[in-house]
């Protein structure tokens, strides 16, 4: 049985679609025409994922493993019956999938109470088990009082058991007068799922534009700027985890060691001490290299400098190469970036990597006048505001799809100007950080 769980919205939109035959919080029933044409599609050489997506169904809220389960248990079928499997499997239901009008007999009536009733408890039984927590010694969560009362709600259409309210509220340890209260607030609750979905519309576009990449707090903030909307975090991480959209979470990358300096280079003291943010643009610069890979696995390598308590990226180079003319002319983009305005105490913080030891570079740090500072030795979080830039460029920019050098130059670019220019940043009070620093500059 599937582990997403359907909300009322959901199911009515399910429903809307014209290949389905009824929904229920679980599971979907399909129309035996749409089963054959899926098989007949399928056997044409369309996967299973397009078949659905092309007859309207959305795979994040159905489950993107749901099709390829459907085709395989279809195919079974097919083979073994051929199309009528697919028309006969209702077993004698009516065609619109409510119960029969006709009279049943003492008998028939007792048997199919039996039958509810071993329905219910295995609904509720169910939900309990997929509702458990993971964690080891930890008791399992309670069904809440408004899912029983939905699924009292759901057996009683389903059976048709108008006259068993008190029964099996009882059953589901809830008052009657509870669950007609509940029964009677559906108009609230529909305008709250209507307004459920509609927000939740709203947080998919941004979601979708941000690649999967954006949790609560990105969504808050751009919704702030750039939509005008004002939303609660709380509510956004809400309808995300009620209509199963989940943020994207970068992996730690192993640490990579570093060469071992030469009596020729020389390592320096760790002066900043991870005192990142000092509320003054310009004085605590960070500076690193990252690699990147496009075309058939080459390799580009990318050397930024950033403003620490801005997070603008101030200067970078691009190269082919690894060779001391990276760092060169990242410096000479930030001497002509900076121009006059150094600042008094401007100080640039690198690791102890072979490029930042070398006698040249320190020479035209201090000619910039620059005062230089390393990290500790096997510690990036002396350096961690520039490990976190490279760990979102690569996670938001598809550089391995750049053919050239020259098309990846113009992708990393146009993400660096869209990163100081247009990306709220939630510690930045909710600000790009281009005006972050306008709003430094005129404290």
């Amino acid at each position: 049985m599937s582990k997403i769980i359907f909300n009322e919205i959901q199911m009515k939109l399910l429903e809307q679609n014209p290949n389905v035959q009824h929904v229920s919080d679980r599971s979907i029933a399909y129309k035996p025409e749409f089963k054959v044409e899926a098989i007949k599609e399928n056997s044409n050489g369309k996967g299973p994922a397009q078949i659905f997506i092309e007859h309207g169904f959305d795979l994040e809220m159905i489950g993107s493993d749901k099709p390829s389960e459907c085709l395989k248990r279809w195919r079974k079928t097919f083979e073994q019956f051929g199309e009528d499997g697919f028309f006969t499997e209702r077993r004698g239901k009516a065609s619109t999938g409510r119960p029969s009008s006709k009279p049943l007999s003492v008998e028939d009536n007792l048997k199919k109470a039996e039958a509810r009733i071993k329905f219910l408890e295995a609904e509720l039984g169910i939900l309990k088990k997929v509702r458990r927590t993971r964690k080891a010694g930890e008791e399992e969560e309670k069904v809440t009082v408004s899912e029983k009362y939905m699924l009292i709600e759901q057996t009683i259409r389903k059976f048709g058991l108008i006259h068993m309210v008190k029964f099996l509220c009882k059953k589901a340890e809830v008052s009657r007068s509870g669950y007609y209260a509940w029964v009677k607030a559906e108009s609230m609750r529909s305008d709250r799922e209507e307004n459920d979905w509609n927000d939740y519309e709203l947080i998919k576009e941004i979601f979708d534009k941000k690649k999967g990449f954006a949790g609560a707090l990105t969504i808050k903030m751009i919704l702030e700027n750039d939509y005008f909307v004002e939303m609660n975090h709380k509510k956004i991480r809400r309808i995300m985890r009620k209509f199963n959209l989940v943020a994207k979470v970068r992996q730690i990358n192993p640490y990579k060691k570093m060469a071992k300096a030469t009596q020729e280079h020389k390592t320096l003291s760790n002066l900043l001490n991870r005192e990142f943010d000092q509320g003054e643009p310009g004085k605590v610069l960070l500076t690193d290299i990252t690699y990147v890979y496009y075309g058939a696995a080459q390799p580009a390598y990318l050397s930024c400098v950033k403003d620490s308590s801005t997070r603008e990226i101030v200067a970078y180079h691009l190269s082919r190469t690894l060779k001391m003319d990276l760092v060169y002319c990242t410096l000479d983009k930030l001497s002509v970036a900076l121009g006059d305005l150094v600042h008094p105490e401007a100080m640039i913080h690198s690791d102890q990597g072979f490029h930042y030891t070398h006698p040249e570079f320190q020479k035209r740090v201090k000619k910039l006048k620059l005062t230089q500072s390393m990290s500790r030795k096997g510690n990036c979080w002396d350096n961690a505001p520039m490990e976190s830039f490279f760990g979102h460029l690569k996670d938001e920019v598809d550089y391995s799809s750049c053919q050239s050098f020259e098309e990846l130059q113009g992708l990393i670019g146009t993400y660096i100007e869209e990163y100081n220019t247009n990306r709220y940043q939630w510690s930045l009070n909710k600000m790009t950080p281009a005006q972050y620093r306008s709003h430094l500059l005129a404290a």
